[in-house]
C-alpha cells in the first residue's frame, strides 16, 4: 500500500541506488493518552526540544483549517480528512519553522498497520529526500518535522500543473530501491489479512449493503488471478495517495507525500490506480470526479517520461492505462475491507460502514467495463 527493481529504463531520476544508512531514531517509553494528547505531547517536546521554554510552546490540534493544514487518511478527523490517527503540532515561532508534529496512533490500528515497517519506510524515503525528518518514536506514535506547504484537495489534483508534479514525485519514489532482492508485492498479503479479519472478527451482514463473505472470497480469487497476469512492475509505493497526503510547496514548486503507514513494495499500477480513485474524495465521495481517459493519459505520459528520462510511445502509455484501471479495482476492494475493520474498532467520528459500502458499490459498478479492457498488442 511498494521499489524500482526493474533495472533498465529508470535512469531518468536520481535515487535508484541504495540509500545512505539511516541514523537510529530515538524511542521514548512514553504513552500519549489518545483522548487527551497535549500533556503527553508536551512531555515529548521536553525531550526533543529541551531549550524551548514550556510556557512558550504553542500547539495546534488537528492542524486546523488554515492554509498550512494537512492530514491524510491517517491523521485526526477534526477539521480535515484524516480518519485514523490524531495529530498535534508543537512550535514556539510564529512562522512554525521548527515545528514538531506529534502523531498518536488510533485505537487498534496495529491490526491494519505494521508500525516497525512504517518507521523503516519513513527513514528510507527521508534518505532519498522524499520525506520530512523523523525525530523519535514513542509507545503509541511518532514525532516528525512539519513540512511547509498546502495539503491538496480534489480540486487541486485535477489541475495539469499540479498533477504533473504529483506524477514526477511518484515516479521518483518508484525508483527507490532498498538493498537486497526485490520483495513480493504486499497487495495480496494485505488484502488477505484484512479479509481474514473481516471474516473472523466482523460480521459483514451487519449491513445488507455489504457483500456476503462468500462473494468477497470469490472476488478476491478473481482479482488475484486477473491482476497477477498483467505484469505490472513491483516498485516502492506510497499506497495511500489521497489528496491530503500530498503537500504542495508553492515557493519551491514541488510536491511531497506524507504518511507512510501503508508504504511498501507493491505493483506500480496499484499505486497510480489508487491515487486516481482518490480524485473522488474521502468525506463526500463522488466518482464523477474520477479522472477521464484523456486526463489519465496525460498524467501517465508525465509519469513514464520522468521514469524513463525520454519520450515514450502511445503504446507504452496505453499499456499502463489498462494496468492502472484494472488495479484501481483492487484499491476499492482493499479500502472497503479496511473500512469494515475500522467500523468495528475505530473511535474516530467517521461513518466507516458507509464508506465501505461506497467502495464496494463502485468496485462492482466499474468491474465489467474495466475487466473488458485489453492490453494493446
Amino acid at each position: 500500500m511498494g521499489h524500482g527493481g526493474e533495472g533498465g529504463g529508470r535512469r531518468g531520476l536520481p535515487g535508484a541506488a541504495g540509500p545512505p544508512r539511516a541514523a537510529a531514531v530515538p524511542c521514548f517509553g512514553i504513552s500519549v493518552d489518545h483522548n487527551d494528547i497535549l500533556p503527553g505531547a508536551l512531555r515529548l517536546i521536553r525531550e526533543l526540544r529541551p531549550h524551548w521554554k514550556p510556557e512558550q510552546v504553542r500547539t495546534k490540534p488537528g492542524m486546523g483549517t488554515c492554509s498550512f493544514c494537512w492530514s491524510g487518511r491517517s491523521s485526526m478527523l477534526r477539521f480535515t480528512d484524516g480518519i485514523t490517527n490524531k495529530l498535534v503540532a508543537c512550535y514556539v515561532d510564529e512562522d512554525m519553522r521548527d515545528c514538531v508534529l506529534v502523531r498518536v496512533y488510533g485505537e487498534r490500528t496495529e491490526l491494519l498497520v505494521d508500525r516497525e515497517n512504517e518507521v523503516r519506510n519513513f527513514q528510507l524515503l527521508r534518505a532519498h529526500g522524499c520525506a520530512p525528518k523523523l525525530y523519535c518514536t514513542f509507545q503509541n506514535g511518532l514525532c516528525y518535522e512539519y513540512m511547509q506547504g498546502m495539503a491538496l484537495g480534489p480540486e487541486h489534483i485535477r489541475e495539469p500543473r499540479l498533477f504533473r508534479l504529483i506524477a514526477l514525485e511518484m515516479a521518483k519514489i518508484h525508483t527507490i530501491h532498498a538493498n537486497g532482492s526485490l520483495p513480493k508485492p504486499i497487495l495480496w498479503h494485505k488484502i488477505h489479512n484484512y479479509f481474514t479479519l473481516v471474516k473472523n472478527e466482523i460480521n459483514p451482514s451487519l449491513s445488507a449493503d455489504v457483500p456476503k463473505v462468500e462473494v468477497l472470497e470469490q472476488e478476491l480469487a478473481w482479482l488475484k488471478e486477473h491482476l497477477s497476469q498483467l505484469d505490472s512492475p513491483v516498485v516502492f509505493c506510497h499506497n495511500d495517495l489521497l489528496c491530503k497526503n500530498i503537500i504542495y510547496d508553492s515557493t519551491k514548486g514541488h510536491v511531497r507525500f506524507i504518511d507512510y503507514e501503508y508504504a511498501g513494495y507493491n505493483y506500480q499500477a496499484f499505486d497510480i490506480g489508487n491515487h486516481f480513485n482518490e480524485f473522488a474524495g474521502v468525506n463526500e465521495v463522488d466518482y464523477c470526479l474520477y479522472p477521464s481517459r484523456e486526463t489519465q493519459l496525460q498524467w501517465l505520459r508525465y509519469y513514464l517520461q520522468a521514469q524513463k528520462g525520454m519520450a515514450v510511445t502511445p503504446r507504452e502509455v496505453e499499456r499502463l492505462y489498462v494496468q492502472v484501471n484494472k488495479f484501481a479495482l483492487a484499491s476499492h476492494f482493499l479500502w472497503a475491507l479496511w473500512a469494515l475493520i475500522q467500523s468495528q474498532f475505530s473511535t474516530i467520528d467517521f461513518d466507516f460502514l458507509r464508506y465501505a459500502v461506497i467502495r464496494f458499490n463502485q468496485y462492482f459498478k466499474v468491474k465489467p467495463q474495466v475487466s473488458a479492457l485489453e492490453m494493446p498488442k
